[in-house]
């Protein structure tokens, strides 16, 4: 079943939203403000987000880029206002689509389906050990259906090593890889990533010491045993 989360700070909304989604077997999750959308965004396995732009302390805007910031999940803008420098400003931030209220039920049904239609055809899905799950598109990872969280240079590190098993990279090299030829990234950043990546494997279970490897004065590498 895929969830839906909507966010909106008018209850009376977000409670239209859910009658309307209801009956089309989709889980809804409620909240009412930008920063609970980022927390449960961090914690749950979101298929799509209706986000209002007019909302007060944290709005759609700034809400959808810190939500950039953690995963690449399809997002749907919701606002009364219909101009045409707001649309083009929540598309450049990462916005899948854009609804004007009032919207027509059957409309945002279609729009929802559509967006929902694109992602699993651009989900790249790899199963890479048993209860282990990466979605490439989405910068998505859990083990046991149990997401687990890392920044997008955290997810590209992991991602790299899995992909690329039992070969060895220095520090130069990732560095280089993921975050350009020009960056002035040093190395100890490199083993601050790593440090975070395996205490949040550890976090949720999974064996990171079996497969996340140090090899001492070379760089480190993933073990496909």
């Amino acid at each position: 079943m895929k969830k839906i989360l909507i966010v909106d700070d008018e209850e009376r909304m977000v409670e239209l939203i859910a009658l309307y989604l209801k009956p089309y077997n989709y889980e809804i999750i409620k909240c009412f403000s930008g920063n609970e959308a980022v927390e449960i965004i961090k914690k749950e396995h979101i298929h799509l987000v209706l986000l209002d732009v007019m909302m007060p302390d944290l709005d759609g805007w700034e809400t959808i880029r810190l939500i950039r910031e953690w995963l690449q999940v399809p997002i749907i803008m919701l606002t009364a206002r219909n101009e045409k420098l707001d649309i083009v400003k929540g598309l450049k931030l990462g916005a899948d689509d854009y609804i004007t209220k009032p919207f027509d039920e059957e409309i945002l049904l279609a729009r929802i389906e559509a967006v929902l239609r694109r992602s699993q055809q651009e989900t790249d899905i790899e199963f890479g050990i048993e209860g282990l799950v990466i979605e490439k598109k989405r910068h998505y990872i859990s083990y046991n259906n149990q997401p687990i969280i890392l920044t997008p240079k955290e997810f590209e590190m992991i991602y790299l090593l899995i992909k690329f098993p039992r070969r060895v990279f220095n520090r130069e090299q990732l560095i280089e890889i993921i975050w350009g030829m020009e960056s002035e990234t040093e190395g100890r950043t490199i083993d601050s990533h790593v440090r975070n990546i395996r205490e949040k494997f550890r976090k949720a279970g999974f064996p990171i010491e079996q497969y996340f490897k140090t090899v001492w004065g070379l760089g480190y590498k993933w073990e496909d045993i």
